[in-house]
């Protein structure tokens, strides 16, 4: 190596032939028979294909294991790569988390020289990965991360003098930061004297060189090292934040014989202390304001984000928006049935956005449809028909005027692809007045020549085509314009990716090849419901979809993107395994996992197990038909079954599904109610005796079997020997908790790392129901957020315990498909008196209504809790105040999931613009979240920050009546164990706190 060579961006500019030795190290523990590999872009590394890619070797350096591998590059070496977890045979177990790596050799370094590249392992499960997702880096910390993009080399260089390569050494610091504030920047210091020698003034800034990594190269003198060091953030006036932790180290090269002209220390993340936040959840339909027509509207999200701002919360959560008019009735309120996956739904729309010269009679008809639809609920109708009407006029006077206007040409470039499939889908649904595709004769089956003639602008139906491009055209834009508002107030809007699409549907008719549509998607009994659920959706035919590398599912997310920063994966277990039905069952029961790994006829002839039509046959005799129907049973065995030996039945034909039953069973509207009663309880009987069945046989093997779920809870077991059961019992234990665990990580691990490339949105699973082994882990892995629902927990336990959840996680105590916190207090006395004694830490006896104490006690447990998010429904934040709560809790639910056919229709009882002038409410959401450290003074509006400081401690304290819960006679109880940080003090009989949790003597 000689001296006195530049390296910089002054160097010669020419290309040399010579090799460069890159030598990769970085620290990581494997477990036996793994091993570390590299992999990447170019030959080098095996153009990402891991069996070609360098494998490393380990080596123990005091109490670490660092891996290792030297490569010989060209001096013009650049390359993309990520390391890997492999198996003996180079077979990938995992890739490391987080984005790419860029790697490009500086043009100064001489031929025949080593750079060593010091890396650190991106965890998945790391708060630093997570908050360089666009969430994050674009909107929250956004004001400090302006500069997106590629790497791109400095004009200058920071080496700006020659030196000697036997006595120093030029080192690249790396390190990614997204949590900048505006005028910030990161600095590194250390013990060289080039660092600063610790003095905060003289550390080097890192400039940025692609989205939120930096980079600072300085030469450093062989003798400082090992070197220590670590990053600073600092502002123009000087104020400096210190990473947290210890100090980083530089150890010398690790061979003599080959040392380094440069080393690139990739440190990955700046160590901060893991930032956490508060969210609000709502339906969009479910907000009022004074400008609304019959629901919410996009626009009325305006309005929400500043009321989340002046609460200091940085994420609103919203239902799916997409368009569900299939029925074009009420049904179509069930927000996760969607008719596309791409279009948004008409009923969102904001009448008096569409036009700037909307003449009056249309200001006077929308100003009288806002009035009659200004309702307790939701009238779904009405208020799709409303907005239809007043659109469609708004549409004659504007329509050439906006169809020609290059803002419009633009969206429709863009959007072409699902937008004509979409309009012209709606056009033949009413003209046939069905969504059933399969009833609309020639154009039952879709190409793309029989859509282009259906969208023709020649066609003699073009009006009704061109209208459908209109309304998604204004609705983009009010969408649009909400996501922008969203962003420049730093709050992170999340949307909802349902798990399926209506059989019905657009996405159905275009590509039927990537649904199994003679199955429904559903879910196995759970907390929701104790019959399961069945969803009606066609199953995925993941095979199919694997062969664009999962376009459809890729293009849904692209689509997403245009709106949300974040969004939650809808029954994220389905990604693993889904809950099949056959496409003639009504109810969720009978349904088997696929994929799933069946048991086969040959495991259970091993077992002494062979009557095999016995096992998956409805069990039907004489005694349980008696015992079911009574003195009808004669007559129900007559008319819906055939005797096949004595006293042994079986369904009739015309019998034998649960829809074939519903359907007989149908009677006319009008029928007396003693009618109805009866044919209700027959169909529910008769549903009991199909689903008296051990054993479910697949429908494509006869020779393979899946146990049914609760098998043990049928007569069918009960009446099988001592040894069968145990028998089915192992089998049953095997099957659902077992066997699939291999196979169910396998079929994540292919779809869900797509959904996450596919943008650059957070990604949050709802992780409900019975939840595999397999799921957790490979959550961590990929860096998804989990849902914690306190009621429903990942545990034995009947409670969960906000303070005991892990980082990765947004808890909340409900949710969307379960009742309001104050329903659920009121629902069971006996669950209620434990939850206050066991969770909450109060004696006595609790009270019979979830007032305002109890539910700050609860909300305040939660946002103290480490998951980086706290996200509540807007209900559970009303009651927080007194005033909020007049309306019965059980009017407050969205949905019922044990209810197919529930109306969603939930609107709040008070409107935006009022709750927004709720200062009272507004500041004990506000000191909830900034107590809690999920909100700072510096992160509110000016005003209300300066509001808040200037304000004593007791002026912030809302003004409650204190209530001591205690023992009957009122005293103040012995007992209570409420966390810390919650409790309040008693002493000298005085209470000092407002919060009424005692901390008593």
């Amino acid at each position: 190596m000689g001296s006195g060579r530049e390296l910089g961006a002054h160097a010669p500019q020419f290309r040399r032939s010579k090799k460069i030795y890159l030598r990769f190290r970085i620290p990581y523990y494997t477990q036996w028979g793994q091993s570390l590999a590299i992999s990447g872009s170019g030959a080098a590394l095996g153009n990402w294909n891991v069996a070609q890619s360098q494998r490393m070797t380990p080596q123990h350096e005091g109490d670490s294991l660092v891996w290792e591998v030297m490569i010989a590059v060209p001096d013009n070496f650049e390359t993309q790569y990520k390391y890997c977890l492999v198996d003996d045979k180079l077979n990938l177990i995992k890739w490391e988390a987080g984005s790419r790596r860029f790697l490009s050799i500086p043009q100064a370094i001489e031929a025949e020289a080593t750079v060593d590249v010091h890396d650190s392992w991106q965890d998945g499960s790391s708060p630093d990965v997570l908050l360089n997702r666009n969430a994050f880096r674009k909107v929250i910390f956004g004001k400090g991360n302006d500069h997106e993009g590629k790497e791109i080399i400095l004009e200058t260089s920071p080496f700006a003098t020659e030196f000697d390569v036997e006595e120093s050494v030029a080192v690249r610091f790396r390190v990614t930061c997204s949590r900048l504030e505006s005028g910030q920047s990161v600095c590194v210091t250390g013990s060289a004297s080039s660092l600063g020698r610790w003095v905060n003034e003289t550390a080097i800034p890192l400039h940025r060189v692609g989205g939120s990594l930096l980079q600072a190269d300085v030469i450093i003198g062989r003798h400082e090292l090992p070197l220590k060091y670590r990053y600073i953030i600092r502002n123009r006036a000087g104020d400096v934040i210190s990473e947290m932790g210890g100090d980083r180290t530089l150890s010398s090269e690790p061979s003599a014989e080959r040392i380094s002209a440069l080393i690139i220390v990739s440190d990955g993340y700046f160590r901060a202390r893991p930032w956490k936040g508060s969210g609000v959840a709502v339906p969009v339909f479910s907000l009022r304001s004074t400008e609304d027509v019959g629901c919410g509207e996009f626009l009325d999200l305006k309005l929400f984000i500043d009321l989340a701002v002046t609460c200091g919360i940085r994420l609103v959560q919203l239902l799916p928006i997409n368009d569900t008019s299939v029925n074009m009735m009420w049904w179509d309120s069930y927000p996760y049935s969607s008719l596309s996956v791409f279009a948004l739904h008409p009923i969102y729309l904001r009448l008096q956005a569409l036009s700037k010269k909307l003449p009056n009679d249309i200001k006077e008809e929308i100003e009288d449809l806002r009035r009659r639809l200004d309702l307790k609920e939701v009238d779904y109708e009405a208020t799709l028909e409303a907005k239809l009407t007043v659109a469609r006029k708004v549409f004659e006077l504007e329509r050439d005027e906006v169809l020609k206007s290059p803002s419009f040409q633009q969206y429709f470039d863009e959007n072409q692809g699902w937008l004509r499939p979409y309009a012209a889908f709606c056009f033949l649904r009413n003209l046939f007045g069905t969504s059933d595709h399969s009833q609309w004769g020639r154009y039952s089956v879709f190409t793309s020549e029989k859509l282009g003639r259906l969208v023709s602008p020649t066609s003699d139906h073009y009006t009704a085509i061109a209208f459908s491009y209109y309304l998604q055209y204004h609705l983009h834009i009010q969408m649009t314009e909400v996501a922008e508002y969203a962003r420049l107030n730093r709050v992170v809007l999340k949307g909802d990716l349902p798990i399926g699409v209506d059989r019905n549907s657009v996405d159905t008719w275009v590509a039927p090849t990537l649904f199994r549509m003679t199955a429904s998607t559903g879910a196995p009994p759970d907390f929701f419901d104790k019959q399961g659920q069945n969803w009606g959706f066609p199953t995925y035919n993941w095979e199919e979809m694997a062969k664009d590398n999962y376009a459809w599912w890729r293009a849904r997310l692209s689509q997403m993107a245009k709106y949300f920063s974040a969004y939650r994966i809808d029954h994220i277990l389905g990604f693993f395994r889904i809950w099949e039905l056959p496409d003639h069952a009504v109810i969720g029961l009978t349904g088997r996992f696929r994929p799933s790994i069946p048991i086969s006829a040959e495991e259970l002839e091993q077992e002494g197990i062979w009557d095999f039509n016995r096992l998956s046959e409805p069990y039907v005799r004489c005694h349980l038909l008696i015992e079911k129907f009574g003195d009808r049973w004669t007559e129900v065995a007559n008319k819906y079954f055939d005797e096949t030996q004595h006293l042994c039945y079986q369904f009739k034909e015309e019998y034998n599904t649960e829809k074939k039953i519903a359907a007989a069973l149908k009677l006319r509207e009008g029928s007396p109610q003693w009618l109805m009663n009866e044919a209700e309880e027959t169909q529910k009987r008769l549903f009991q005796f199909l689903r008296e069945v051990v054993l479910l046989r697949d429908t494509e093997n006869p020779r393979m079997f899946y146990p049914r779920f609760g098998m043990d809870e049928t007569a069918s077991f009960r009446e099988l020997d001592d040894r069968s059961k145990d028998v089915l019992r192992n089998k049953y234990e095997d099957y659902f908790y077992h066997r699939q665990e291999k196979l169910w990580r396998e079929n994540a691990m292919k779809t869900l790392p797509v959904l996450m490339n596919s943008s650059d949105m957070l990604a949050c699973g709802e992780d409900l129901g019975m939840v595999p082994a397999c799921v957790a882990p490979v959550l961590e892995e990929l860096g998804l957020l989990g849902l914690r629902i306190q009621r429903m927990p990942n545990s034995n336990k009947e409670f969960g315990i906000p303070s005991e959840y892990e980082y990765m996680t947004v808890c909340a105590a409900s949710c969307h498909d379960c009742s309001t916190l104050r329903e659920w207090w009121e629902e069971d006395e006996e669950r209620r008196a434990r939850y206050f004694k066991d969770v909450l830490g109060f004696s006595g006896t609790p009270p019979p209504n979830c007032d305002v104490q109890i539910t700050h006690t609860i909300l305040q447990q939660h946002v103290e809790s480490p998951s980086v998010w706290a996200i509540f429904p807007i209900q559970d934040f009303l009651a927080l105040k007194e005033e909020y709560t007049k309306r019965p809790a059980t009017e407050e639910r969205i949905n019922d999931p044990s209810n197919s056919k529930h109306y969603w229709r939930f609107r709040l009882h008070v409107t935006i613009e009022k709750i927004l002038h709720d200062q009272e409410l507004i500041m004990i959401i506000r000191e909830m979240n900034v107590k809690s450290g999920r909100a700072t003074l510096t992160e509110l509006p000016e005003v209300l920050a300066a509001e808040y400081a200037d304000m004593s401690n007791g002026e912030r304290t809302h003004k409650t009546k204190n209530i001591a819960y205690g023992n009957a006679n009122g005293n103040i109880a012995d007992s209570c164990r409420a966390p810390e940080n919650l409790k309040s003090i008693v002493k000298g009989g005085e209470i000092r706190d407002h919060y009424t949790i005692l901390e008593c003597k």
